[in-house]
């Protein structure tokens, strides 16, 4: 079994295999976060691009929990300059495995600046196969884009991916991943975090279930379910 929570925005805890894992996060200063960053434990932190609303927390709770960081080369190196020790850096479709499963960057059509104006590389998203032999897509910040269904030739167990609009993909460009994603179920995220992000994911949801065979899961910030 897995567990995943969205705390909002494109904050994900995720939980397999014994190990913690917490996706871009993006705690003090989110409005419809309902944890605080020192509540939060993680074994690994994962940060998907270099935006200030999901390098987030990651030094603090980095710093409070031992967790080790991963992301792309630029910005694991921008993490070692902030103190952190235990860094792990990969590239656009490598992979490594982990403690907690084989994990693959993917590509993002999206933007990397670092909180300070630095450069932080390529964007990216997240192919986990996990020890239990599970597949999951953590799409993060990302435009539609055709390579999608390659990575929908996993057979995908779960896939998390962006409905918002005007920064990363829209309603209609999501139903279109999901299409090609063919996962076996879906979450929404990235959407309803500040008033140009709005979106009815519950109407997303309908539009989705009748146009795939996916089954989507509309959570609620600080909500979990299990997979």
């Amino acid at each position: 079994m897995g567990k995943l929570t969205w705390f909002g925005h494109a904050t994900l805890g995720l939980e397999t295999c014994g190990f913690k894992l917490l996706i871009d996060p993006f705690f003090s200063g989110n409005p419809v976060a309902t944890t605080r960053a020192d509540e939060v434990e993680a074994d690994f932190i994962l940060v998907s691009h270099g935006h200030s609303d999901h390098v987030g927390d990651a030094v603090a709770i980095a710093k409070r929990t031992g967790a080790m960081v991963i992301s792309n080369h630029e910005i694991a190196t921008w993490f070692s300059k902030q103190g952190l020790q235990k860094v792990h850096g990969q590239h656009l479709g490598g992979g490594f495995k982990h403690p907690f499963g084989y994990l693959k960057l993917t590509l993002a059509l999206h933007g990397s600046q670092l909180p300070d104006g630095s450069y932080g590389g390529n964007p990216c998203g997240f192919l986990l196969s996990t020890n239990d032999d599970r597949k999951i897509y953590l799409a993060q910040d990302t435009g539609l884009f055709g390579d999608m269904k390659m990575i929908g030739e996993e057979n995908l167990d779960l896939a998390v991916i962006p409905i918002g609009d005007n920064y990363t993909m829209g309603p209609d460009d999501a139903l279109r991943a999901v299409k090609m994603l063919q996962p076996k179920t879906v979450v929404p995220i990235h959407y309803n975090t500040f008033d140009l992000l709005n979106q009815d994911a519950d109407a997303w949801a309908r539009h989705v279930e009748e146009a795939t065979a996916s089954t989507v899961v509309v959570l609620k910030p600080g909500d979990s379910f299990e997979f």
